[in-house]
């Protein structure tokens, strides 16, 4: 169903020119606790817009604790579903948001975690279901989290696995899809061709620079329409100019080559 107000926030969250977006989360702090690079969620954000991205991630707590405080504006999406690692049961993510509160929050975008292959899969699938329709329903634009995360997944960047998390991610009505780069361009590719809903790439676990930026290259390569990366980003020795190089290669088709470049350029002047 066409919906202007859906088409108009999309895009806030995205470059309209290039039809691609580079999304920082900041969601951690629910999930693990005030990690390095976001004691300071106010500053953290700073960072994400002075570096061009276009929007950031995050519960209630980040418009009310740090959203937009200063300097460039910045797309906000509100998450809607957590749990901590301090969990018996740390995959199974429940609701802690609606739709219609982010919309009174001034959201542009909500997102939503789901975990396919563990033991509480059906309830995050009933869970997506219900806020699909909600997204529709108010015009919002809707990220699925898509991962395949738990013991029936012996690799969670196997591609078949990752094809079918993705696909999940389109068939049920989500505006973009978040989830595991497979590590090659020949892979992924295979991921992209069977969803047809814009894939952004996750960061993962903490990689170096030069690795982080071969894999947006190889993702973008494959189809890609962007990231979402988090400790990556806002633990970076710089996380602007980081930002800034990652969203070079997404929007402006540089190597990962050339943006490391960059980035060590910018950051020893």
């Amino acid at each position: 169903m066409f919906s202007i107000g859906k088409e108009i926030r999309m895009e806030r969250i995205m470059n309209r020119e290039t039809g691609k977006t580079v999304i920082v989360p900041m969601d951690h702090g629910v999930t693990v606790g005030p990690i390095f690079g976001l004691v300071d969620l106010g500053k953290a954000v700073d960072m994400a817009a002075d570096g061009g991205a276009n929007a950031v991630i995050g519960h209630i707590g980040l418009p009310k604790y740090g959203h937009r405080q200063h300097g460039k504006d910045v797309g906000l999406i509100l998450h809607l579903s957590a749990s901590t690692v301090l969990s018996t049961r740390p995959n199974k993510k429940v609701l802690v948001n609606t739709v219609e509160n982010a919309l009174r929050m001034g959201a542009d975008g909500v997102s939503i975690h789901v975990n396919v292959g563990g033991d509480s899969e059906p309830e995050m699938l009933e869970d997506f279901g219900r806020i699909a329709v909600e997204c529709n329903y108010w015009g919002m634009p809707l990220i699925a989290m898509v991962y395949p995360r738990g013991r029936n997944i012996a690799d969670d960047k196997d591609v078949d696995v990752v094809r079918h998390a993705a696909r999940l991610g389109a068939e049920l009505g989500a505006d973009f899809i978040k989830t595991n780069y497979t590590g090659d361009p020949e892979s992924f590719s295979k991921v992209v061709e069977g969803c047809p809903a814009p894939i952004l790439i996750a960061g993962g676990s903490k990689l170096s620079t030069e690795e982080m930026f071969k894999s947006i290259e190889g993702a973008i390569q494959a189809g890609a329409k962007g990231l979402s990366i988090g400790r990556n980003a806002f633990q970076s020795s710089d996380p602007a100019l980081f930002i800034k190089a990652a969203g070079s290669i997404v929007h402006e088709n540089l190597s990962a080559k050339e943006a490391l470049e960059m980035f060590n350029a910018d950051r020893n002047n």
